[in-house]
């Protein structure tokens, strides 16, 4: 038969036995090792149900620790030993068939709000025995005339017995008497303590106001005061105490002497200091984080006495190129070294250097002049970088951009100077990188615009903020309207209308293109639908959409296509996609082929912008197109009679290419009487332009359709 438990309570008693074996060697308590099991046994119940509740409460893990202190086990060792066994035991015995990660994290957080609770009943309880210890002394002093020997015995109980230290002093600062625990502090030296005086114990670091209390207390002009003081050690060592002082007055009311109380709070004090540390530097770097930047910036930027501030944001180009290809580890070690670096870079009163995160560096200089010190910052950061860094044999080139704010104090919040910064290293970044930008409050301006912009994109869509506008294709030969380009435009609530210049690039990055685009073809097909059926005796008028290179890779560009054109009854020869020239330039045949299913069905390919994208001509051959749409920089030299002879014969030289490839020509910004002349002689089939009409609401082509028709 096993020896382990086999009910939940019996496991819970289990625990027990194994908490009291561990801390009752460090008790000081009357009771018996069984005594205080039993004792145990409701913490454990406690412990047990707090660890299997459905949400955490931490209030159970602080009675535990608080229960602790009300047992006697007020000693460190016992709260540590305490803490130990719960890691140890608490899952084991009282996790049952529970998910052991979450147990285990559970049982930590316990122990995190054990060690709190503990720390406070300790405190309170050591704050009610410096009140016990203060009214003993003054029922002392009131009493002394009465019942001499009976108040000396109570006092020299509380005075010998109390867990803090205590000293007593006459008014010109003679220490007289101090208790076991207050020697303790000072390292058990009894000639470190007694025979001093009062004002040899100053600190460098005690608060202007400690010794101005202490004159008014020995003048008598103060009846006690409470401070933080630290004291030397007799080794050299800080002792940091929590300090009461109190006057003694004799029976007649006159002072007589002084008090002294002290809590000993060096470990506390360390404690804290060192989470504060790690709360405020980053753990791989040792570098100041987000948190201490952020303080430091505050000030700089809120202070005033014509007070100015720089700040450098660094970002370092290609991180993430070395964390694929080399490793994490690689990378947190280059991330080391640059750190090293920049440290060395801002040594000077008023700098400092910290990490946001990942490859983001900050640098901050104060001062009088920083539209100086700044841009010497920024050099000196970036001549610090030039060094390639050796890591595991390897030699890696380290290049970073930097965005560069600076200002005077009082004028900008930190959020807005750091917002500022990330704009302009990424303007830095855009140009090539490995360089330094100032910022630029219109460039600020366009890129929260933009930013905003972006965010806006996919919920205009959704609320119909989108609407079309046509522009007419005209047959050069007869003038008649051949059909419409589909441009669409954005109705924004705060900036009216923008065009597509404005928001396409933006919905390219974002992915919202794919559908922004098939709604943009779904409107233009049911619309081309509407002019056929209204204007029939017309012609039917062709529909041309733009389709963005996202789309052009996008699985489902085919398959939406189709089911526009059916759903809507649209034959496919009544639409034309365009297509930029620079998203085919080195296309391969697995791009292509989807255009290439397209054009099969009938629909119309046009090559737009053709004549930017540098492209072979050559390749023309292999394009599923039928159209090409000449770029308007060819045709403004012949906006003017004579036209330009050098364009004309580029012009004549394309649309001959196209014909004896059997593709028509189409002609964008056609502005000029002469200039649609000129490229009707020159054989251009469709043009487009101002010319002719700006781009307007379906029912302006209705009219201008029905001009050509009826003549």
């Amino acid at each position: 038969m096993s020896g382990e438990p086999d009910g939940p309570e019996d496991r819970l008693r289990r625990f027990a036995t194994i908490w009291s074996r561990a801390v009752f060697p460090v008790t000081s308590t009357s009771l018996t090792r069984p005594e205080l099991e039993q004792q145990l046994v409701p913490l454990a119940r406690l412990l047990s149900d707090a660890l299997k509740a459905r949400t955490f409460d931490a209030g159970a893990g602080q009675a535990a620790g608080a229960a602790l202190v009300a047992a006697h086990c007020t000693d460190p060792e016992a709260l540590s030993r305490s803490l130990d066994c719960v890691d140890a035991y608490l899952v084991l015995y009282c996790g049952e068939d529970g998910p052991q990660e979450a147990l285990r994290t559970r049982s930590a957080r316990l122990q995190h709000a054990m060690a709190a609770g503990f720390a406070g009943a300790l405190r309170e309880r050591t704050l009610a025995e410096q009140e016990a210890i203060s009214q003993a002394a003054l029922n002392a002093r009131s009493t002394v005339a009465e019942a001499l020997h009976a108040s000396e015995a109570r006092f020299r109980a509380v005075f010998e017995g109390a867990a803090i230290g205590i000293g007593i002093a006459d008014l010109e600062g003679n220490i007289l008497q101090v208790n076991g625990a207050l020697l303790r502090m000072f390292g058990g030296s009894e000639q470190g303590v007694r025979g001093r005086r009062v004002s040899e114990w100053t600190h460098p670091e005690d608060a202007p106001q400690v010794w101005r209390l202490y004159e008014e207390l020995v003048r008598g002009e103060r009846e006690h005061y409470h401070v933080e003081k630290a004291f030397y050690r007799p080794d050299g060592t800080a002792l940091w105490t929590n300090l009461t002082v109190s006057l003694l007055r004799d029976a007649d009311g006159r002072p007589q002497y002084q008090l002294a109380l002290m809590e000993d709070t060096t470990e506390r004090r360390l404690l804290n200091l060192r989470l504060r540390y790690e709360a405020t530097h980053d753990a791989l770097t040792g570098l100041p984080n987000r948190t201490l930047f952020f303080e430091r910036l505050e000030k700089a930027v809120s202070a005033g006495n014509e007070q100015r501030f720089g700040l450098c944001y660094l970002d370092l180009d290609g991180f993430k190129t070395i964390n694929d290809s080399l490793g994490h580890a690689a990378g947190d070690r280059l991330l080391v070294e640059v750190a090293d670096r920049l440290q060395s870079c801002a040594t000077a009163p008023g700098e400092m250097v910290a990490r946001l995160g990942g490859d983001e560096f900050v640098a901050l200089t104060t001062g009088p002049d920083t539209e100086r010190e700044v841009d010497a910052l920024a050099d000196r950061i970036m001549n610090a970088l030039v060094t390639p860094v050796r890591i595991d044999g390897r030699e890696l080139t380290v290049r970073g951009s930097i965005g560069i704010v600076e200002g005077p104090a009082g004028e900008r919040g930190p959020a807005e100077v750091l917002r500022s910064a990330d704009i302009t290293m990424y303007r830095a970044k855009s140009a090539g990188g490995n360089r330094f930008e100032l910022a630029d409050p219109e460039a600020d301006a366009r890129a929260i615009t933009r930013h905003g912009l972006t965010t806006a994109l996919p919920a205009a869509l959704d609320r119909g903020e989108f609407f079309i506008e046509y522009q007419p294709l005209v047959h050069l030969g007869d003038g008649s309207v051949h059909g419409a380009e589909a441009l669409v435009r954005w109705l924004h609530p705060q900036h009216g209308v923008l065009g597509p210049d404005r928001f396409i690039p933006l919905a390219e990055h974002t992915g919202l293109i794919v559908p922004l685009g098939r709604w943009v073809l779904e409107q233009s097909v049911r619309q081309a639908r509407q002019w056929q059926e209204r204007h029939a005796d017309s012609g039917p008028l062709r529909i041309n959409v733009n389709l963005s290179p996202c789309q052009l890779t996008h699985p489902g560009l085919v398959q939406d296509t189709v089911d526009i054109l059916e759903r809507e009854g649209l034959d496919a020869e009544a639409l034309c996609l365009e297509v930029t020239e620079s998203a085919l330039i080195g296309a391969d045949d697995d791009r292509l082929k989807p255009l290439r299913r397209l054009a099969e069905m009938g629909v119309d390919i046009a090559l737009d912008d053709f004549g930017t994208g540098y492209s072979n001509l050559a390749n023309l051959r292999r394009l599923p197109v039928s159209i090409l749409k000449l770029d308007r920089s060819f045709t403004q030299g012949m906006q003017q009679f004579p036209a330009d002879p050098v364009d004309l014969k580029i012009v004549e030289g394309i649309v001959s290419l196209a014909h004896s490839l059997d593709l028509a020509v189409t002609v964008e910004g056609v502005e000029t009487g002469a200039q649609a002349e000129q490229l009707r002689i020159l054989g251009c089939d469709t043009a487009q332009g101002w010319y002719y009409a700006r781009p307007g609401p379906p029912e302006r082509l209705h009219e201008l359709a029905l001009v050509d028709a009826t003549g």
